[in-house]
């Protein structure tokens, strides 16, 4: 339906703060030329009337082909206590917002757990492709996997696959885009695709409507399994136990599982162990922030996609000044084709400059890694020279790695971005130096009192 896009193009253009909290909990339903998006009570009804309408009223008409003409949001406290689960159940092994991402006739249904190719197909973005991916050198592994397991499902080198890092940095997209190759190799195949607090909903509700066999079977008889932020299942433990079912029956019969998560496995410490340690029994790989030049790529693609002609140098621009991830970048990249169609004007830096001012300013506050060198040398004192030189001896060392792991934590900047900021050292040099960091911190005090010193004061 044209609201799972309309969804995609508005996590891409908001915070995810504000898109987690007015637009996921919304429920969409369809009729005719006609989008009805029921909210939990008035007070949020009339929020999302005030704030959103007119970009969500653009979007389904755009999505929808010209079919949606119009949006309509209700508040319907029948509506969201049918889609609701009963209080015992929804305190012990649910969110508000598990629901978020299914329509009503997917709740009551059960059409999510129905394995029809074309059903499946709607539950993966149609922009999800491996076409329209931007390999770089910080996704290039997890990228050139996903294409592999594409002829090798269930193969117990990468079974099962996990992909980890923070938000916004394509995983998602390398997940569906691996769902997508797969029927296309082979419309048949039995692929599911679910977010894990999607995973809860349909377990929660297949206990209620007597239908629990069902849901077992349509999980545990895939050749594909999708799951999107695995982390949220944490604290769940009826879920978690049935997930832990379906997990170990997949791997048994060798077909392929695919997670994704912000953390590497052994970091999620509030799963439980059986799992997490499972999770670790195939590949696990981290999924970086694009560097300069790949965001460079990433914006010129899109643009393009957009039918808009961005200039290279304008692409480097927005790039510099957008670091974080990719959706940040799209978002930054479409408040910029928004203002230039608002003025009527072709890109140039001073519209990207007015579209982006508030971005632009908070960038400029922001701790860099030049900021971070200069206290750390200030705090050993040391001469920058060596912080950023070649010497491999102690009372440089340590300096240049605490600074380095500062580097990451603090900034948005990629591994080589870092490392070029240290005498042009190769990023797994700059992974190295942050592994060891972590270490230092948890077996050596006086390190670690050092590496707190230096974060309070850059934070402060």
């Amino acid at each position: 339906m044209a609201w799972t896009d309309c969804l995609e193009a508005l996590r891409h253009e908001m915070a995810d703060n504000l898109f987690t909290l007015w637009i996921r909990p919304l429920i969409a339903e369809e009729h005719g030329h006609v989008l009805s998006l029921y909210a939990p009570n008035a007070y949020f009804s009339k929020h999302i009337t005030d704030n959103y309408i007119e970009r969500i009223r653009a979007l389904a008409f755009e999505y929808s082909k010209g079919v949606i003409t119009d949006v309509q949001v209700k508040f319907s406290p029948t509506t969201h206590k049918k889609i609701s689960l009963d209080d015992d159940i929804k305190d012990q092994d649910i969110s508000a917002h598990s629901v978020a991402n299914l329509n009503i006739a997917d709740i009551n249904n059960q059409s999510s757990f129905n394995i029809q190719p074309e059903q499946v197909r709607r539950t993966l973005n149609k922009g999800y492709v491996f076409q329209e991916f931007v390999e770089g050198p910080t996704n290039k592994m997890a990228f050139e996997t996903c294409k592999t397991v594409v002829n090798q499902l269930g193969d117990s080198k990468h079974n099962p696959l996990f992909l980890y890092g923070a938000t916004g940095l394509g995983k998602t997209h390398l997940m569906q885009a691996v769902g997508h190759a797969v029927l296309d190799k082979s419309p048949n195949a039995r692929v599911m695709y679910m977010t894990s607090e999607q995973f809860v909903s349909g377990f929660v509700t297949a206990l209620q409507q007597q239908r629990i066999d069902k849901f077992k079977k349509d999980c545990r008889t895939l050749d594909l399994l999708l799951v999107d932020d695995i982390q949220f299942l944490a604290g769940k433990a009826a879920s978690l136990e049935e997930f832990f079912n379906t997990f170990n029956e997949l791997l048994t019969e060798s077909k392929q599982i695919i997670l994704t998560s912000d953390r590497y496995p052994k970091e999620i410490t509030e799963m439980d162990a059986r799992l997490v340690s499972r999770f670790s029994w195939g590949l696990s790989i981290a999924v970086e922030p694009p560097e300069l030049e790949n965001r460079v790529d990433i914006l010129l693609r899109k643009a393009k996609s957009s039918d808009y002609e961005l200039p290279r140098n304008c692409a480097l621009f927005i790039a510099q000044q957008v670091q974080a991830n990719v959706r940040e970048l799209e978002g930054a990249l479409n408040k910029v084709i928004a203002t230039a169609r608002f003025k009527g004007v072709d890109i140039s830096i001073e519209i990207i400059k007015e579209a982006l001012k508030d971005q632009i300013s908070i960038r400029a506050r922001q701790i860099s890694v030049e900021n971070i060198q200069k206290v750390v040398v200030e705090y050993f004192r040391i001469p920058m020279r060596e912080l950023i030189g070649s010497k491999r001896t102690r009372v440089y060392v340590r300096p240049r790695q605490i600074a380095m792991g500062l580097s990451r934590e603090l900034t948005g900047d990629s591994f080589p971005e870092i490392g070029s900021a240290f005498g042009g050292r190769d990023h797994t040099t700059v992974m190295h130096a942050c592994d060891k960091v972590v270490e230092l911190c948890k077996t050596d005090p006086a390190f670690a009192a050092d590496y707190k010193n230096l974060l309070r004061m850059l934070q402060g």
